[in-house]
């Protein structure tokens, strides 16, 4: 694995929270709830998908951590476990976002999504060196981003990704 910039993925997390203001401060009412180009959601699902794109980089980087010091067979294991339960993750994938936005109006979102970049840059900051290229096997059915085999610092990636893909199926704006 080739060493990881932080510098990098700090100013790309910096990047991801100017874009993601940017598009809810921007959004009308009316555009919100407009449906989204490829998905089944609304912009602002979708937008709150991917503001979940970094809550779960949060739940993902203690699993790394502790499945990189298991035997390699265990998260081999634990991948085809989650790749077999794909159908029930995808309706939950679906369904969170869609209840997640009668509770989050697009300004708790943005609150939100600061506190999460805000906690990834201080954990990225504190990661030792040699934990980011500790890693495990990961369901590759559940996201076209996750790989056979992910490290911690593609997790530290992974979500800025995500928002990018996910940006094009936005459908604000004129």
């Amino acid at each position: 694995m080739d060493a990881m910039d932080r510098q990098t993925v700090h100013e790309d997390y910096e990047r991801a929270r100017r874009t993601f203001h940017q598009l809810l401060d921007t959004a009308t009412a009316a555009e919100l709830t407009r449906p989204t180009n490829g998905t089944r959601w609304t912009n602002e699902q979708l937008l709150w998908h991917m503001f979940f794109g970094y809550l779960i980089t949060r739940v993902l980087l203690p699993l790394v951590r502790l499945f990189s010091r298991l035997p390699d067979g265990a998260s081999r294991a634990f991948a085809r476990l989650l790749n077999a339960v794909t159908r029930p993750f995808d309706l939950i994938n679906y369904a969170g976002p869609c209840g997640a936005v009668k509770v989050f109006t697009p300004r708790r979102t943005a609150a939100a999504f600061d506190r999460v970049i805000d906690s990834l840059n201080r954990r990225l900051a504190a990661e030792p060196e040699e934990f980011l290229a500790r890693g495990m096997h990961f369901p590759v059915r559940w996201d076209p981003f996750f790989t056979e085999f992910m490290t911690l610092a593609d997790i530290y990636r992974y979500p800025n990704r995500h928002l990018e893909f996910h940006r094009r199926q936005l459908t604000l704006g004129g």
